[in-house]
């Protein structure tokens, strides 16, 4: 185990190293589709009341219905993908997105903020956009003294202790309706590594390991998730899955002018 750096990337340069991992990830990737991962009966329960839907950051995993959902990613290969298939789709990033303040019924953004150094512009942006009363999908993983090189590979800036991360929430009139034990990374530490250091040296062999074989894999062996009023009692728990409602009280359109409404 090890704890975060000291010296840590700029917010821009996390962008830049997100975006070059991923689009290598995603441009040799084909689409799942939501209904194969297990918070597929979370979605549909929220479905009926959720008429404008926004995913952020889904790459080629989105966990919202494709038709009908507005999706937003800094990847141009994931973005031309899922608009091939009918999704409604924006380049854009969590802490500035390019929509008008409380447009959506259902906001998805899963594995994001733990990404970005500036959590409260991602947060505050994230509940600008959902009506209030809105549902709100948010995960991330816990513990900083959880931290590994996995961390560092995929370009986290953190992990959350989970009264900062309740806390931080609440600032940005988010309450946690239910959470649920998430993530599909493997367990053994040792699998973590040797995937990682097939990534650093022969990319390609090792992107296609996991999109044909270690993906449908993890698909196959996903847990139903189970979630329980409030915030799990986290105790060696790696990611968690809140469902959060936008407490917010309406707010007057601050997006650009040309944003969608």
């Amino acid at each position: 185990m090890q704890t975060p750096p000291a010296q840590a990337p700029g917010d821009r340069e996390l962008v830049d190293l997100n975006r070059r991992f991923y689009d290598s990830l995603w441009s040799g990737a084909r689409l799942v589709e939501p209904r194969r991962f297990n918070t597929w009966p979370l979605v549909q329960s929220l479905g009926p009341s959720a008429e404008r839907r926004l995913e952020v950051a889904p790459g080629l995993r989105p966990r919202l219905p494709i038709e009908g959902t507005q999706f937003v990613d800094i990847s141009g290969p994931a973005l031309g993908t899922l608009r091939d298939r009918g999704a409604q789709v924006a380049f854009g990033e969590v802490t500035a997105l390019p929509f008008a303040a409380a447009a959506f019924d259902l906001v998805c953004a899963l594995d994001i903020i733990e990404h970005v150094d500036d959590e409260d512009g991602a947060l505050a942006e994230l509940s600008r956009v959902a009506k209030p009363g809105a549902a709100v999908l948010i995960s991330t993983p816990l513990h900083p003294e959880q931290w590994t090189p996995f961390d560092d590979f995929v370009g986290h800036k953190r992990r959350y202790e989970p009264d900062r991360l309740l806390a931080k929430l609440a600032q940005h009139h988010l309450q946690v309706e239910r959470s649920a034990v998430f993530g599909m990374q493997p367990p053994s530490s040792r699998l973590v590594e040797l995937g990682m250091w097939w990534l650093a040296h022969h990319r390609e062999r090792a992107l296609w390991w996991y999109n044909k074989v270690l993906m449908p894999l993890g698909l196959r062996f996903q847990k139903e998730l189970h979630f329980v009023p409030g915030m799990i009692p986290t105790a060696g728990v790696d990611e968690v899955l809140l469902v959060c409602r936008s407490v917010a009280p309406a707010r007057e359109n601050s997006a650009p002018a040309d944003a969608p409404v």
